[in-house]
């Protein structure tokens, strides 16, 4: 793999507020990478600093070996970039916006034209080319969006909640374009959504308060959840309180937690002790039992619970250390 985004000790701050702290990660031709975060961890700083809009503090940034700072127009001839709410000029027809973006980039008209066209299948606004920007919906306007970042093929991709304000229909057909251009590119998109990061990511980094706190593959964090290897077991409500009795007895068995009931089926679902499999031990129990159920699946872990524990955990760290030094000044 070629790497294509190579961030070494990144630091950004506004005053007194270190919005990004001593960030360092690279991504290589073909990964898609998740970059997460809770409101205000500093993902859209570092997005803005990556595509040369604020220049850093401290640290180097390069894109395809070009320094951000001293080759600003370099990387941005290589760059794709969608910014946070998909800022459009609003008087301009989506047509008139994409040629716009071609002259800018210099295009030749070859490439433009076979840009353009691309970028008009890939995102399906061919009914609204010449519609005023500003009375598209708030999915055109994304798709738009998109369709300027992708029209002059650039080698690195960075999109910031790409598909917000997307029905499940574009959700899906964003997800598989970027699926689709993924191998020759490499791809950051910053998001929210963590069934996204699921989806289409081949990597995940995770920051809070401007801090890095994970860089895993999307597999390697799930197991890194509480409910890691837990085992569901659906059955008849008639059968619970007997199931729930069986998984109590069992040491293997952390805890047994209890789903919402629906149309007379409930969903139970056994914590093990240690993150180990228990499955057989599960099924051997229930079996011996003789109790009825209508399924038994293993959990992966839930994405959601590793980036609450891992952002919580950076937060509450940061409130016990404000705490230790205003009692030490009191």
């Amino acid at each position: 793999m070629t790497k294509l985004l190579d961030i070494k000790g990144l630091t950004k701050r506004f005053g007194p507020i270190t919005a990004v702290d001593d960030v360092s990660f690279s991504v290589d031709r073909g990964e898609v990478l998740g970059f997460l975060g809770p409101n205000g961890a500093g993902k859209s700083t570092t997005m803005k600093i990556v595509t040369g809009f604020l220049a850093p503090t401290e640290g180097s940034v390069e894109v395809c070996g070009h320094d951000v700072e001293r080759e600003p127009l370099a990387i941005k001839r290589r760059i794709g970039y969608l910014p946070e709410g998909a800022p459009l000029y609003g008087d301009m027809t989506p047509m008139a916006l994409l040629n716009f973006v071609c002259d800018v980039r210099r295009l030749s008209a070859a490439d433009a034209k076979r840009g353009i066209e691309y970028a008009i299948e890939k995102l399906h606004i061919d009914n609204v080319l010449y519609q005023p920007i500003e009375t598209l919906s708030k999915g055109y306007k994304r798709r738009v969006g998109l369709a300027q970042a992708i029209v002059h093929d650039p080698d690195v991709l960075i999109l910031d909640e790409p598909t917000d304000g997307l029905d499940p229909n574009q959700k899906h057909e964003v997800r598989e374009l970027l699926t689709e251009m993924a191998g020759k590119k490499a791809v950051i998109i910053s998001t929210h959504i963590l069934e996204e990061v699921e989806a289409v990511c081949s990597r995940a980094i995770i920051i809070a308060k401007g801090k890095l706190v994970a860089d895993q593959d999307p597999l390697s964090l799930q197991a890194r959840s509480q409910l890691h290897n837990a085992v569901g077991i659906r059955l008849p409500v008639e059968h619970v309180a007997a199931c729930t009795e069986v998984l109590d007895a069992l040491p293997e068995v952390r805890r047994v937690q209890k789903s919402v009931e629906a149309a007379g089926v409930v969903e139970l679902l056994a914590v093990a002790a240690n993150g180990s499999e228990i499955l057989v031990q599960v099924r051997s129990a229930i079996d011996a039992k003789g109790i009825q159920v209508n399924e038994i699946f293993v959990e992966r872990g839930r994405l959601e619970d590793v980036f609450r524990d891992l952002t919580f955990e950076v937060e509450g760290l940061k409130a016990r250390e404000t705490d230790a030094g205003e009692a030490a000044h009191a």
